[in-house]
């Protein structure tokens, strides 16, 4: 069975350092890239951290259909769109074939509803706040031209678009459970399928999302996507 572990959460949590780690440890799972009309940022690269693309291949795009999730931010540079495409890349229908993709909440939701609830397994990070702020604010002082308002925006924009009504109507649970039993349980029985994971950094927060991957990926996985959610 195909599927797609798609990694979320709010900005600087740490989500695009992790779904490198991932890719470099899990070199089976294939990156689905996502395309964008926003400007490159210093550092990334054409097909790797996005498809760079301008409005008008977005719009052919559209024309063909070929759109799975689209959602547009507006900044203070104006409106920036990002997109899922169903680009020939993706082929959940034959083989066992295992994919990793980044984007937000609301992107998540509409993959599901496009490939199948069964499709896609949810790996949420969340940090605290501040924490979140200072990274976000470290990050945008080595840009060439930073712009703290954009952060700002984004910072505000993310306590909406990640309310814990949001999570929960898509089906991200928290499991009520001590933290500490969630791994003995999944290794026993492998019954997590996806979930919260806190990653105050990377040494203690993403050995508990590589071992749900690898115990998804050994087909260690029983019931229903989320019926018992990972947390940590």
């Amino acid at each position: 069975m195909s599927a797609i572990f798609y990694i979320m959460g709010k900005s600087a949590t740490g989500k695009d350092t992790v779904y490198s780690r991932i890719k470099q440890d899990f070199p089976e799972l294939r990156p689905i890239v996502l395309y964008t009309t926003r400007p490159r940022r210093e550092g990334e690269r054409e097909g790797v951290e996005y498809h760079f693309i301008d409005e008008d291949a977005l719009k052919d795009f559209d024309r063909q259909g070929k759109i799975i999730e689209q959602r547009t931010y507006q900044t203070v540079h104006g409106p920036w769109h990002y997109a899922t495409i169903d680009d020939g890349t993706i082929d959940l229908q034959s083989g066992d074939h295992y994919y990793v993709a980044i984007g937000t909440l609301e992107a998540y939701v509409k993959t599901r509803e496009y490939f199948g609830e069964e499709a896609l397994i949810p790996i949420y990070l969340y940090v605290d706040d501040e924490t979140r702020l200072m990274r976000a604010i470290n990050r945008e002082s080595r840009q060439e031209e930073p712009n703290f308002k954009e952060v700002c925006r984004r910072f505000l924009a993310d306590e909406e678009d990640f309310s814990e009504e949001m999570l929960l109507a898509a089906g991200i649970k928290e499991d009520p459970g001590p933290a500490g039993d969630e791994m003995t349980a999944a290794e026993d029985a492998g019954s997590k399928y996806g979930g919260r994971f806190f990653l105050e950094n990377m040494e203690s927060g993403y050995p508990p999302v590589a071992k749900c991957i690898e115990l998804i990926i050994q087909g260690q996985r029983i019931g229903r996507q989320m019926k018992f959610p990972f947390k940590t």
